[in-house]
């Protein structure tokens, strides 16, 4: 059925469809509009046989699906952010317990300093806890991996991340076309755990592991990894075949057929993406991109095989690894390893930096000519940058970074505020 709705709820009616048994929530924007929606179809019956619980925490809420899955019940949580790394330890203890939990990331900045708009800090931290990560471009494609993680997670006893932009897609109203429960009922079977916790034949989880064995325990986590690249691509088809569209699979090529430069990206910056590839393309441009949808586990074969015939690759990412640059580009310079392909990192977006078509045709242009530096910061503002620099080195007591900058920016606000 299609519906003007939030991205958020669209989630929400997606994995209430799914049938979860379990659902553990706490609060953390951009993601509480979720476990909200959840709550209500819980509340008025829609969602049967579903166990809502409110805790206090996200350490909690990920605790309690643990417990709730090693059981054999179906679970789901959410959150954001500082919350995710709030549960860190569970977030490990998940993946390593190969528990099936499904768990929605409205991507938010890590502070400090405060800020609570997008981009990719938060699962990129978690990228190697051992779960899988699928990260989704359009809330259409957000609603159909919640389906599809369920299905990967069931299949492999394995914790799926679908990390969804915050407020670029959370809290964007836009046309969802919301399934049955028939369909999803056709699509994703009842819940039957792999390992399950029973009185009448007890076992303990979690046991402590020495170095006679603990490189073979996470060696097999790796291993259901390599699985995951191999039932990703299965499970989108048969998804396309039930619902009539496509979604999820491991990398989408787009204009990449003759294109000389290929943009890699994460997320919802893709249609902002496409959109300057036409427009070059129009141009006169060689231009193409791919989406990644899989990051965790990293299709390496595929995007070596969507990036063949490229002269160079530009990574575009919305997360920063401070004394490297990015993140993403380690993983697509290892797929590419042998090649002798420039591959250029862009960090753009940190803290919900608006991206626009004309810094990003710019930007492109710029890299057709292969005169992008190795790490580029997209509409960095140097000026401000230089000023903190300066102050750092002259003045022992230079004050705390970010006030420095904000009253560099917005005087008056800074005067406001205190």
């Amino acid at each position: 059925m299609l519906k003007q709705i939030e991205g958020s709820q669209a989630v929400a009616e997606a994995v209430a469809l799914c049938r979860p048994q379990v659902v553990c929530a706490y609060p953390i924007t951009p993601q509480t509009h979720i476990v909200e929606g959840v709550g209500a179809l819980v509340k008025s019956g829609t969602l049967e046989n579903c166990e809502f619980i409110n805790v206090e925490s996200e350490f909690a809420a990920l605790s309690v699906a643990i417990g709730a899955s090693a059981v054999g019940a179906r679970a789901y949580t959410a959150t954001a952010s500082q919350g995710l790394l709030y549960m860190a330890e569970a977030v490990y203890n998940a993946a390593g317990l190969g528990l099936p939990i499904v768990m929605t990331v409205g991507n938010r900045a890590i502070g400090a300093p405060i800020n609570i708009w997008n981009d990719h800090s938060d699962s990129m931290a978690m990228k190697d806890a051992g779960w899988i990560q699928l990260h989704a471009e359009t809330n259409q494609e957000a609603a159909d991996l919640h389906i599809q993680a369920f299905k990967l997670a069931e299949s492999l006893s394995c914790p799926v991340m679908v990390c969804m932009d915050g407020f670029i897609l959370t809290h964007a109203y836009e046309r969802v076309d919301i399934p049955t429960q028939d369909q999803v009922d056709a699509f994703l079977p009842p819940f039957e755990p792999v390992q399950q916790v029973d009185p009448a034949k007890p076992y303990s989880i979690g046991a402590m592991v020495g170095p006679e064995a603990f490189s073979e325990v996470r060696y097999l986590a790796h291993q259901k990894q390599m699985e995951a690249l191999e039932r990703i691509p299965p499970i989108a088809a048969a998804f396309a075949e039930v619902f009539g569209r496509e979604a999820g699979g491991l990398v989408r090529p787009y204009r990449t057929e003759d294109a000389e430069t290929v943009v890699v990206a994460l997320g919802s910056i893709n249609g902002t993406i496409k959109e300057v590839v036409d427009a070059e393309r129009d141009a006169g441009a060689s231009l193409g991109s791919v989406s990644i949808c899989s990051f965790r586990p990293f299709p390496l074969a595929e995007l070596r095989d969507a990036l063949e015939g490229a002269k160079r690759v530009v990574c575009l990412e919305k997360s920063l690894a401070p004394g490297l640059g990015g993140v993403l580009a380690s993983n697509v310079r290892m797929a590419l390893r042998g090649q002798a392909l420039p591959v250029y990192t862009v960090i753009a977006g940190l803290g919900g930096r608006v991206i626009t078509r004309k810094s990003l045709a710019e930007l492109f242009r710029r890299a057709a000519r292969d005169s992008l530096e190795d790490v580029t910061f997209l509409d960095l503002n140097w000026e401000v940058v230089h000023e903190q620099l300066a102050r750092a080195r002259d003045v022992r007591h230079s004050g705390p970074i970010a006030e420095n900058l904000l009253k560099a920016l917005n005087p008056g606000l800074v005067r406001r505020l205190s």
